[in-house]
């Protein structure tokens, strides 16, 4: 199928969402690898969901981050809205997390930092990203981090409409704070609180919060409090707890404070075979941003 003239898409899609579907693709007219995503109308036209893929896109075009999908095009299909991004090659922390278990407290922590730092780039837009979870989190061959999906993300203070329908709860209960579940609400430390979630299941190797239903997860997000890790230093165990306290104005002030706190851990990597290029391959983005890095203190 070839959209716009110009986007030769793949067979068959590289994944599926809630919002639609994203397909590996070609631009024949830039000859470069793209990845397009096509918002799907389960039954019908759906103008929340509409609404909502228009304002992923404006998000990401603002959004001008290394650790964020390039936003190339946009426009409409056979009726159909389609974003054109940038490929990313990579594993989502999820299936990194599936394969190799348990991850080195420095790769955890370096991970999480990296997020941190496209949080903290989104929240000084006012961008509040909703879904943070392993499934959105991609570790890229040199080692980067790209943050995806920000189809529930909230645009601006001014924004809040909900883009709900009665009943309806939208993230993905595993991760969501609860305020988010309680109040249908979600600021710049929720984010914060889903990234906690997501740097447990790193260390364990499994979800922090399960259960049966989806009331069960939101029961404990609301109520439990998380154990401590056995082999994590005492101080990396002292943030996960700040992560996920209960009250948001109790959890670290904003991103940057949390890249601070979790920098210490993210020493002495080491490698991880079949998923990162080996170190002795020069990689330009490490080169650019260790340059930068010191560009001012």
């Amino acid at each position: 199928m070839v959209i716009a003239d110009r986007y030769v898409l793949d067979d068959l899609p590289l994944g599926q969402g809630g919002m639609g579907a994203v397909y590996g693709g070609h631009d024949k007219h830039l000859d470069r690898r793209v990845a397009v995503k096509f918002l799907r109308f389960p039954g019908g036209h759906d103008e929340e969901l509409e609404r909502r893929f228009m304002r992923e896109a404006r998000i990401l075009a603002r959004l001008e981050h290394a650790g964020a999908p390039i936003l190339y095009d946009f426009g409409t299909f056979e009726q159909r809205l389609f974003q054109i991004m940038q490929f990313i090659e990579g594993v989502t922390v999820a299936d990194l997390v599936s394969e190799h278990g348990p991850l080195p407290v420095p790769w955890a922590a370096a991970i999480a930092a990296q997020a941190c730092a496209v949080l903290s780039a989104a929240h000084a837009l006012s961008i509040c990203h909703r879904d943070l979870k392993p499934t959105n989190l991609m570790l890229c061959p040199d080692g980067s981090v790209k943050v995806l999906d920000f189809g529930l993300a909230m645009l601006r203070e001014a924004d809040v409409t909900q883009f709900t329908r009665v009943g309806q709860i939208l993230g993905t209960p595993a991760y969501m704070s609860p305020e988010q579940i309680q109040r249908g609400l979600a600021g710049p430390r929720s984010d914060l609180y889903a990234l906690g979630c997501v740097l447990h299941e790193m260390l364990t190797g499994r979800q922090l919060f399960i259960g049966p239903t989806e009331y069960a997860v939101f029961e404990k997000q609301v109520n439990e409090r998380p154990p401590e890790i056995a082999g994590v230093p005492a101080e990396l165990n002292r943030l996960i707890a700040d992560l996920l306290e209960k009250d948001p104005d109790d959890r670290p002030a904003d991103a940057t404070t949390l890249y601070d706190r979790l920098q210490p851990f993210a020493v002495d990597l080491p490698m991880l075979p079949g998923f990162l290029t080996p170190s002795s391959v020069p990689s330009p983005g490490r080169m650019y941003a260790r340059v930068v890095g010191r560009v001012l203190p």
